[in-house]
């Protein structure tokens, strides 16, 4: 049975600084090419292969760096926990699997060389295609996460907006509702240069909103409102609906803090919610189920979000060639804003 000795002799190394590497002791000084010709030598005499196997892919991705680039800033993501989740969730995982996070870079501030040394990089949220080949051109080793725009070169993660979006409306429909209207938010393709927002586009939720409505033959374009993603604008948006003579029975808020802003509005005006309008939300963050009445809301899930980007990154280093798009569902959580049970 080969031993950690005869290790040592056929890569000309003491039996400490084997044992040391082959426990992945990273405070061990030692070279590159010491580490891999032991890991070769272990692999070669057959010493306890499966653990060898896992020790060398544990090495290997301690070697990694990997970049994170955000286009939403510490205020905004302040504003919205769902990013702040991503962001912790693949923060969490590289640590787990021993990956250093080089550079972690906000908005449109970024040097072009930022990431140049990165073994990969992560995208979270939607940056220009071009701005993103400028800093980091290597297609196979970036993860792109909830772009608005399909691009079929690069791995992505994405949640599955239209289940999302049918099971709001199925429930609504259940309860009754045909005039249900959609409050959402303006989206963007960010630019990395001074002007950082760049050309509009519009929310998939609103997308597959409009579809499913006009399907049974009740989207009224009177019922929909766009404004910025931000409490404040679900409570002046919420306003302006309420100001209106004919205004829908059911509401479907396109995340949660906007959401809690048009509560707000709505208990401000004397419109008793769900019996005089329904409303539902998207994200799901934890307040949610403590405002009044808790918000019924579509149940994400930020923390696999973010460990499918690493999963995504860890299979280009381990040599992965087809690209890869991974859709994450989501769960409908029935509360008393919009009233009955699923």
């Amino acid at each position: 049975m080969a031993t950690i000795k005869d290790i040592a002799e056929q890569a000309n190394v003491s039996s400490a600084t084997v044992s040391r590497v082959l426990n992945n002791d990273l405070s061990l000084s030692v070279s590159d090419e010491t580490r891999d010709r032991i890991f070769l030598v272990a692999e070669e005499i057959g010493y306890k292969p499966s653990r060898v196997k896992r020790l060398k892919k544990e090495n290997e991705l301690s070697n990694k760096q990997i970049g994170l680039l955000l286009w939403i800033s510490s205020d905004d993501e302040k504003e919205d926990p769902y990013f702040s989740s991503v962001r912790l969730s693949v923060e969490k995982r590289c640590e787990e699997l021993g990956i250093a996070i080089g550079k972690v870079v906000r908005g449109n501030n970024v040097d072009p060389s930022a990431f140049h040394q990165m073994d990969g990089l992560i995208v979270v949220g939607s940056v220009d295609m071009e701005d993103i080949e400028k800093i980091y051109p290597n297609r196979a080793a970036v993860v792109l996460v909830n772009h608005l725009l399909n691009n079929s070169n690069y791995d992505s993660v994405k949640l599955d907006f239209q289940q999302a979006v049918e099971d709001v409306l199925g429930h609504l429909f259940h309860l009754g509702h045909q005039k249900i209207g959609m409050i959402g938010g303006f989206e963007y393709v960010y630019k990395l240069g001074p002007n950082k927002k760049g050309p509009t586009a519009v929310d998939i939720r609103q997308l597959h909103f409009e579809r499913v409505m006009k399907d049974k033959g009740w989207y009224n374009p009177e019922y929909m409102y766009t404004g910025e993603w931000n409490t404040a604008s679900g409570y002046e948006l919420m306003k302006e609906m309420l100001g209106k003579s004919d205004r829908p029975t059911a509401c479907f808020i396109s995340n949660d803090p906007m959401a809690i802003g048009t509560l707000r509005a709505l208990h401000e005006n004397g419109v008793d919610v769900p019996s005089e309008m329904a409303i539902i939300g998207f994200d799901d963050i934890d307040v949610s189920a403590y405002v009044n009445p808790p918000l019924t809301s579509v149940k994400v899930f930020p923390e696999q979000i973010g460990r499918s980007a690493v999963q995504l990154l860890v299979e280009r280093f381990e040599g992965r060639e087809p690209v890869l798009h991974v859709t994450i569902g989501t769960n409908l959580v029935v509360r008393e804003s919009c009233g009955g049970k699923k």
